[in-house]
């Protein structure tokens, strides 16, 4: 028999976070994994250090030629990274 007023663990950890200011770091920490699985091994061996900073994800880049190439796909590159998150995280990427 189910109580009246049980919910799933996983609200109770979404709510949890949310009122104790943790929402964003961890959706920042996801997002940053979510790079690596996009830009696959190869790619990302060449990235540095990332941050977000004002919505917007910087990314230090070691090869400029794949900085001139992941610039130009950065809007779909974005999208691709909310939507694996789940929520808006970050509106642009910088490649630095």
């Amino acid at each position: 028999m189910r109580k009246s007023n049980t919910e799933k663990i996983g609200t109770l950890i979404q709510q949890f976070l949310r009122e104790e200011g943790l929402e964003t770091p961890y959706n920042q920490f996801k997002l940053m994994k979510a790079l690596e699985e996009i830009l696959g091994h190869g790619i990302s061996r060449y990235i540095g250090n990332t941050y977000v900073r004002n919505q917007t994800l910087f990314v230090e880049m070691r090869s400029p030629v794949l900085k001139q190439e992941l610039t130009m796909k950065r809007t779909k590159l974005t999208q691709r990274l909310n939507a694996q998150v789940g929520t808006q995280v970050i509106a642009d990427i910088r490649f630095v």
